[in-house]
């Protein structure tokens, strides 16, 4: 039979083991070895101080005034770190602790501290106290090294597990904070996470789709040529760490649309060559699509409108250089007008293209004066009025037209386009209309047309970049830049340009701008 000391040893000891394996939180399974040690010592009070990187620090208390500790806490603070802490801050603490109590007890108390040594690093110091006199015996020091032992172990474990919750909320907040979509697969293709980034592109949210298989949630409505994660699977992938694979195209949303997007899907293994999981990179890639689409249409568009100019000029010119002919003078004036009028309709194809290039870049400059829309709109409706012997032009302004501050090149610019595609739009003539009006903070111009208007689907695009109506753009010539290069002078004059919905017939096209500018 064991001594009733050795029994209780024993269980003390039991309990503090069952302790460290039930219990995660540092500060409590510190309290429990603390007044189990003081117990099993009949001691009155002890301490656990602990190794930060900011200098030792008392962490937990048992059977101590918490007034005492304001004496303790400075006094342990400042202890000097010389290398190695067993040869250097062990026993400077330890005397520390031994002043303090023998001061402050009037020598009634006395104390031992035993270091605590994880992994032969010295994280921390436990103490205890004694009430009566006398010295603590080898077998008081080696249960004291028992229990600092456990302690030892549990200040490792806890901080291992802090570390380890504290590498994962980083990784949490990388991924959240993630522009691009990013989700992790297990080995078996279920997902154990899945970012914000990833639910704005697919409509699922984070809760529904964990532990879903792959397949269930990453639904092509359409793909690009390649193999699928679950095709390429079949197939051995991924042989190696550095074995990648991108997927691309249009994803099914939970709402019933669909998101461009590309998917790279990199593995991850362990140490001994195991599949952890797989880590995917979803990528919305609908402005790159754009793009691509905007490069081909502006492609298309230019080769078709630079095609016919270039062809009519080279085949007028091959005409009067023949030998064989000898041409009338009007004649020759006829073919030298066509020649002229498309090399201006190239000029100005090209000095759209460069204005809107230079747009791309920000705002155009202005040359700001008082301008009088009134004359400009007059102006420009009589020099129309030469170019079409099908369209009526007619201005209908209030007499007393405010002026405006602005640049009258560029706003000049704004109506001729209006009416030039006025003109172009409506080609089988009719009445060409430009009204306005007045109110306390804006002026605001329209320009009206009889052609067939501009359908509802086409009224929010028309002002962007080559956007071309897909019914009338095989019977007009054009780029596409008319409307986008005068949205971009309008809004530069803190105005506005929009569609006017309430036209009962042809297209109404209006803009407004301020009547005072700082």
């Amino acid at each position: 039979m064991l001594p009733d000391f050795r029994v209780r040893q024993r269980d003390y000891l039991l309990e503090i083991s069952r302790v460290l394996t039930e219990e995660l939180d540092l500060e409590k399974v510190l309290q429990r070895i603390v007044r189990l040690a003081a117990e099993l010592l009949s001691s009155s009070a002890g301490l656990i101080t602990l190794r930060e990187q900011d200098g030792w620090r008392i962490t937990t208390t048992y059977g101590i005034n918490p007034e005492f500790l304001n004496f303790l806490d400075p006094l342990l603070a400042d202890i000097p770190e010389h290398g190695d802490p067993a040869r250097f801050a062990l026993p400077e603490v330890n005397r520390r602790l031994q002043r303090i109590t023998q001061s402050a007890s009037m020598g009634l108390l006395t104390g031992v501290g035993l270091p605590l040594i994880a992994r032969e690093e010295v994280v921390g110091v436990i103490f205890i106290f004694r009430s009566y006199r006398g010295q603590f015996s080898r077998e008081d020091r080696a249960l004291l090294g028992a229990f600092a032992s456990q302690a030892a172990i549990a200040v490792s474990n806890a901080r291992l597990y802090t570390q380890v919750a504290d590498q994962r909320r980083h990784l949490d907040g990388v991924l959240e904070s993630a522009a691009d979509g990013m989700f992790i697969l297990d080995p078996s293709y279920r997902f154990t996470r899945f970012n914000r980034a990833s639910s704005r592109l697919t409509g699922y949210g984070a809760d529904f789709v964990i532990g879903k298989d792959h397949s269930e949630i990453i639904r092509w409505a359409s793909r690009e040529p390649g193999l699928s994660l679950e095709e390429a699977g079949a197939g051995g992938w991924p042989l190696s760490s550095t074995a990648e694979l991108y997927v691309e195209g249009d994803l099914s949303r939970v709402d019933g649309g669909t998101s461009s997007v590309g998917i790279t899907y990199a593995p991850t293994y362990s140490g001994d060559g195991r599949l952890l999981g797989v880590v995917a990179n979803l990528r919305d890639i609908t402005r790159f699509r754009e793009a691509e689409e905007l490069k081909s249409t502006f492609i298309s568009i230019i080769s078709h409108e630079l095609r016919t100019p270039v062809a009519l000029i080279k085949g007028y010119v091959a005409t009067l250089r023949r030998d064989d002919a000898a041409w009338e003078p009007e004649v020759v004036r006829d073919s030298l007008a066509v020649i002229e009028e498309e090399s201006d309709r190239l000029a100005a194809l090209i000095d759209d293209l460069l204005e809107a290039s230079r747009l791309q870049s920000g705002a155009p400059s202005l040359t700001l004066s008082d301008v009088d829309l009134a004359a400009v709109a007059r102006v420009l409706a009589e020099r129309f009025r030469t170019q079409s012997n099908l369209h009526r032009f007619t201005v209908q302004l209030p007499k007393e037209f405010p002026l405006v501050r602005g640049d009258e090149e560029r706003l000049t610019q704004v109506v001729s386009n209006l009416l030039s595609n006025a003109i172009k739009y409506a080609s089988q003539g009719g009445e060409v209309q430009i009204q306005g009006r007045a109110g306390p903070s804006e002026v605001v111009l329209c320009v009206q047309d009889e052609g067939p208007g501009i359908s509802p689907a086409d009224r929010t695009r028309v002002f962007e970049r080559f956007f071309r109506s897909t019914e009338l753009a095989r019977s007009t010539q054009g780029a596409g830049l008319g409307l986008f290069l005068a949205k971009a002078i309008v809004e530069a004059h803190g105005g506005r340009i929009w569609v006017d919905e309430k036209a009962e017939r042809g297209a109404r096209i209006c803009f407004s701008i301020p009547r005072e500018r700082e």
